[in-house]
């Protein structure tokens, strides 16, 4: 991998996006909630700038194609996972989260290993998935700062829009690995002669 991947604009905010998990995971431990949610917001921030910087200066490179989504699979998935923990956010809603996360993982790995398949691109659900975590999150923060009830709401239909998006974008990875699969005559041969 060349050094130059690594110190364009786009890939060094990603790793600083990364860098800011740990502080906003102190921040949440120790109850400074308002300093969690402005961390969080400037991590959010960072990750629509580095696309759009990615894009405009024409430096959308492959360490960032799989980067950027890891970054924000590790963001999301501690922050849900630390906010169970603190009993901010109910196990069922992490559990899903992290399933989804976790089978994608290990399905794309597979695939990977046995036919090369990869970049798989984010689909509408995904994304949508996405948007309601970050939303969820946003809120759950917000109403241990603000505790309205305006707040409580939306924090409420971003946690369920989170469950049913997180179901449906798994749903459709599932039918899209079968298509991938089937429009890859390698792919299909080597999963049959696998052993079992």
């Amino acid at each position: 991998m060349r050094l130059s991947q690594i110190l364009t604009a786009p890939n060094q905010l990603t790793l600083l996006r990364m860098i800011f998990l740990p502080f906003i995971v102190i921040h949440l431990v120790e109850g400074r909630y308002l300093w969690a949610l402005i961390v969080f917001v400037i991590a959010g921030f960072s990750d629509g700038l580095d696309g759009l910087l990615a894009r405009r200066l024409h430096q959308q490179t492959l360490l960032g194609q799989y980067l950027d989504p890891i970054a924000d699979k590790l963001l999301l998935s501690t922050m849900f996972l630390v906010l169970s923990i603190l009993h901010k956010i109910p196990w069922k809603f992490s559990v899903v989260v992290f399933s989804r996360d976790i089978s994608i993982l290990a399905a794309s790995a597979v695939l990977f290993a046995i036919a090369g398949l990869r970049n798989f691109s984010p689909s509408i659900f995904g994304k949508a998935n996405t948007f309601c975590q970050i939303a969820a999150v946003f809120f759950v923060l917000l109403f241990q700062v603000r505790p309205l009830r305006w707040v409580w709401i939306a924090r409420t239909v971003s946690l369920r829009a989170t469950f049913i998006f997180t179901i449906i974008s798994a749903i459709h990875y599932v039918l899209l690995v079968q298509q991938r699969l089937r429009a890859h005559p390698q792919a299909s041969a080597t999963a049959t002669t696998a052993p079992k």
